[in-house]
């Protein structure tokens, strides 16, 4: 049985060759998106920002761009029931996306330096939020392309294969920048990114396009509402939301940490980052498995308190070498947010109803990126007001107090806001097993 096969094994069923090209054109129209996210993005999109001058409270803003467009999900969810053809509206905005990112590569060579970050902020922003809007069709797409039974594996070696690529990625884009005058190393790590953004374009195009079952909401405020009424989804969602907003102060910004407070260099920070990333791309895989077991809030419940646990790991710069710390904080890291990630997709995918979907994934989407816009600018404008302080308030100070917080969001509510589970909608959803 080859990978594609193992990826949708179900018991005592075989998956169509239809199937397998489908569920194989995802997985490959995400590698180039994922080495375009590594490449730019991540602390080389930090290194990138220091390049041209950007302050700390600049780089917060810049982290909480992505979660804000978010927002604009809901509009596009009401809209998208106006609208047939997924396949051609997510190949719109999602290369739309990309190529608004890698056009910001060009700012030093075209924009005068006093106006270099406030273009690169309107760039990004619409960017993100041709990505957001693009995310709307493709969670919709592929909630109905991959079979409900094989979901938690899928992604769960889908995402496993997407960080292999994004782990070499960011090992090769450490590299480039360090062996290469850093002007020069930008240049080459966007000239690779423009050729991803045209492979990923070719990819997007190839998507199938079943046909959409849309809301029986006739109504702008039912269609809306629906979601805000469901109790056990809007409870999870806002605790999620909690959570997110104080992680948010410090997780985005441990790159700016580690490169302008602890003056670590490019390449140690991106190793120590690829070691996050190969752990999540090997925890995928288990959290995958696990998710064919048992329910995602259950899940959910085990991997948070991992992400609390990583921040508070930082105090340990006090006792133990500094890299030493850090490998172990991002490994910790990798874990808990490799579980997140595939549980949050899994819950806003496989927790909801399939006519409904694109709303409550949209408000989901909208409720978390309000707070995850929220929490980098709280850490920006901290480790601004840090720069007169103590340095070990800075280096790890801040991480270690939100850690807590997060352990106790985890432990003590957590268990009263995810409790009793229910039933999976994707067995409301009628949907046909493989084969």
């Amino acid at each position: 049985m080859n990978i594609w096969q193992r990826m949708t094994a179900a018991p005592g069923r075989r998956p169509s060759t239809e199937q397998r090209r489908n569920l194989r054109i995802i997985v490959v129209e995400g590698i180039p998106a994922t080495i375009i996210a590594n490449l730019l993005g991540g602390p080389i999109l930090t290194a990138y920002l220091l390049y041209l001058g950007a302050s700390s409270a600049e780089v917060g803003l810049v982290m909480a761009l992505p979660p804000l467009a978010n927002l604009v999900q809901i509009m596009v969810a009401y809209y998208m029931q106006r609208f047939d053809n997924r396949r051609l509206l997510l190949f719109y905005f999602g290369s739309s996306h990309r190529l608004l990112w890698v056009a910001t590569g060009f700012i030093p060579f075209v924009v005068a330096d006093s106006y270099q970050i406030g273009v690169f902020i309107v760039l990004y922003a619409l960017s993100f939020i041709m990505a957001s809007s693009s995310g709307v069709f493709w969670s919709s797409l592929v909630a109905d392309i991959v079979p409900s039974l094989v979901r938690g594996r899928y992604f769960g070696i889908r995402n496993m294969i997407l960080w292999a690529a994004a782990s070499l990625s960011l090992i090769i884009g450490g590299q480039i920048l360090e062996s290469m005058k850093e002007g020069t190393g930008f240049v080459v790590l966007y000239a690779i990114s423009a050729v991803c953004m045209v492979w990923n374009a070719v990819e997007l195009w190839r998507y199938p396009n079943p046909p959409f079952q849309k809301s029986g909401e006739t109504g702008k405020a039912g269609l809306f509402l629906k979601p805000l009424r469901d109790r056990a989804y809007i409870k999870a969602t806002l605790f999620i939301s909690l959570f997110i907003l104080i992680q948010n102060i410090v997780v985005p910004l441990f790159s700016y940490v580690m490169l302008d407070v602890m003056k670590i260099s490019y390449m140690q920070v991106t190793a120590i980052t690829s070691v996050q990333m190969i752990v999540m791309m090997i925890s995928y895989y288990y959290w995958g498995n696990l998710n064919a077991r048992f329910a995602t809030k259950t899940l959910m419940l085990w991997c948070l308190p991992i992400i609390g646990a990583a921040c508070v790991l930082w105090a340990g710069l006090e006792l133990l070498p500094a890299l030493l710390v850090l490998t172990l904080v991002h490994i910790l890291l990798g874990i808990g947010l490799g579980g997140y990630n595939l549980l949050a997709f899994n819950f806003m995918i496989g927790d909801t109803p399939k006519a409904d979907r694109p709303m409550y994934v949209a408000m989901f989407s909208a409720l978390t990126g309000i707070t995850g816009f929220i929490g980098p600018l709280i850490g920006g404008m901290i480790y601004k007001k840090l720069e007169t302080w103590p340095l070990w308030v800075a280096s790890y100070g801040v991480s270690t107090a939100a850690g807590v917080l997060l352990l106790v969001l985890a432990l003590l509510l957590g268990p009263v806001i995810l409790k009793a589970p229910r039933r999976n909608a994707d067995a409301m959803e009628g949907q046909q097993p493989l084969g």
